[in-house]
């Protein structure tokens, strides 16, 4: 039996990507080998408790909604989170999967969403990007820069050029809480005509938390 050590499972609004406000259930999975300095789950760097893939069916199948979420940490830290969304994909569930990108996605299953961070220089962890999962990206997944100051904004426009992300797949541009100005970013981002969906946290306007409980 499949084992996964998960730190938590709860129902909420989800609060990031293109499906935001939507009731989603979130799978979160314990551990991640990155220290991003914006991280607001380090919570689940450690502990949890280990949960068969089956058990953890059951407890999803209790909230009445097709969302899924399968988040960390970095999920994809643990081999059986490919299978877990492979599961529940095959229960006709709508499954995002939200990534760091430091990691291999290539076996993760065609019919997820991917929601793939792209590390800026301020995360602390630029070097960890991975970006030959750039090509196993497509039109459903999504690809998140979180911005905080002229540097990140910079090199993010810089990347979405190079990479020519915007034909590819959704582009989302977060603020980090605390470092970048919400409206100075929406301002260049219509400064520059950048084709990017703009984004805030919605779990944490509407409860100052990081996991929208």
């Amino acid at each position: 039996m499949t084992l996964l050590r998960i730190t938590e499972i709860f129902y909420s609004l989800q609060g990031e990507s293109n499906t935001v406000g939507l009731p989603t259930v979130f799978i979160r999975l314990t551990g991640c080998p990155l220290r991003c300095v914006y991280c607001d789950t380090a919570y689940a760097f450690t502990g949890g408790k280990k949960i068969g893939i089956d058990a953890v069916m059951a407890e999803v199948k209790q909230y009445d909604t097709k969302y899924i979420t399968v988040t960390g940490g970095e999920p994809l830290a643990q081999q059986g989170c490919i299978e877990l969304m492979t599961k529940l994909l095959d229960k006709g569930y709508v499954v995002s999967l939200e990534t760091s990108g430091a990691l291999d996605v290539s076996e993760v299953d065609p019919r997820v969403v991917k929601v793939m961070d792209l590390k800026t220089p301020s995360s602390g962890e630029l070097s960890r990007n991975r970006y030959q999962n750039i090509e196993h990206l497509t039109a459903k997944d999504q690809v998140k820069f979180v911005i905080g100051n002229d540097k990140d904004y910079d090199w993010s426009k810089g990347i979405l050029a190079e990479y020519a992300l915007s034909d590819r797949c959704d582009i989302l541009f977060s603020p980090m809480m605390g470092r970048q100005n919400p409206t100075e970013l929406a301002e260049k981002i219509l400064k520059d005509r950048l084709p990017v969906r703009f984004q805030l946290q919605l779990h944490k306007i509407l409860w100052d938390d990081a996991q929208g409980k």
